[in-house]
């Protein structure tokens, strides 16, 4: 197991730490940001909690999500988070991510996929790598579709989510396919 650490031209992809902790609340307080995702909107706390929890993770745990912070280089603060989760087999990855309302539509998450695929295809030999987005979710549906992720299931009213009934994709992409994306550094 290592400590994860990956650079991209704006982005360093690493391990959250304490310092992270306003710029992570920040993001992590805003229901528009929370919508979509399996998490809350958090308290002051429960982002301290959160992040100390986080903080010491290693890559490489099977069945075990670690989430990243996603420091701006130039601005030497978190604009979002990812997160990495081996299955058992440790061949297949599934990601997520989320991106502060502050930094969206800067190009961010894009280039965060773009490392974090580049990492496990290329660095660590993953053989597949899936994401779950939730179906309302049009624009994490057009960022994986942009990037060459294939949908391939569609799981309608599969999860009770924040008090109602909601739909999920799945995608998915194999490292052959990331060997000839246009994307591929």
């Amino acid at each position: 197991m290592e400590t994860l650490n990956i650079q991209t031209q704006n982005l360093k992809i690493r391990n959250l730490r304490m310092t992270d902790l306003q710029d992570f609340f920040v993001y992590r307080s805003n229901p528009e940001v929370t919508k979509y995702q399996g998490f809350e909107v958090m308290s002051l706390e429960q982002a301290a909690a959160f992040i100390d929890s986080q903080k010491d993770k290693h890559f490489g745990e099977p069945e075990e999500w670690v989430q990243y912070g996603l420091e701006n280089v130039q601005k030497q603060q978190i604009v979002g988070d990812c997160a990495i989760k081996l299955h058992q087999d440790t061949r297949v990855a599934s990601i997520g991510i989320t991106v502060s309302h502050l930094s969206q539509r800067q190009g961010f998450a894009k280039e965060a996929i773009i490392g974090i695929l580049d990492f496990l295809f290329s660095q660590k030999e993953i053989h597949r790598v899936e994401e779950i987005v939730d179906a309302e979710n049009t624009a994490s549906v057009l960022l994986l579709e942009s990037l060459g992720f294939r949908q391939e299931g569609y799981f309608i009213e599969n999860i009770f989510f924040k008090g109602k009934w909601g739909s999920e994709y799945q995608y998915a992409m194999l490292r052959r396919e990331w060997t000839k994306n246009p994307n591929k550094p």
